[in-house]
């Protein structure tokens, strides 16, 4: 595998694993987030497909999708339901970061950047919903 495609099957992953906290954090969550936690996890789902899609393309192993996935943190109310909603965002920005550090063509890196861009989005969201400051961070999936 090049340096592409193995930077594309750990951004694959990270959205595998951001679905499936998402899948937990509904269940939690309270009702008047429901849109958006469907929202957001049919943004993961579209980006998921992207990311299978180019490594197939690119003739890559597409890692399937584990069973399950553990939680940054356990989930018992709401808030610690939003808290693990924005870590997986922050989880998929440091892949799609490192996706632009080491793509070596400009679709992927592309991709990437689109990758890079939402899940910044959506945890800035998510700091503004927990209180958080600030709600933007100056280097998303920096850390």
């Amino acid at each position: 595998m090049s340096r592409t495609t193995d930077a594309l099957a750990v951004a694959l992953t990270a959205e595998n694993a951001a679905i499936f906290a998402y899948g937990v954090v509904a269940a939690y969550a309270a009702s008047s987030r429901s849109q958006t936690i469907a929202e957001y996890t049919a943004e993961h789902r579209s980006r998921r497909e992207e990311l299978v899609a180019t490594l197939t393309a690119a003739q890559a192993e597409v890692p399937a999708a584990a069973a399950g996935y553990d939680l940054s943190a356990p989930i018992t109310d709401p808030a610690s339901a939003l808290t693990v909603a924005l870590t997986a965002e922050e989880d998929c920005a440091v892949a799609y970061r490192a996706l632009i550090e080491q793509a070596e063509d400009v679709g992927a890196r592309r991709l990437a950047l689109d990758g890079l861009t939402d899940s910044a989005g959506r945890a800035a969201n998510w700091r503004l919903v927990l209180r958080i400051s600030p709600a933007t961070v100056a280097l998303p999936g920096s850390a």
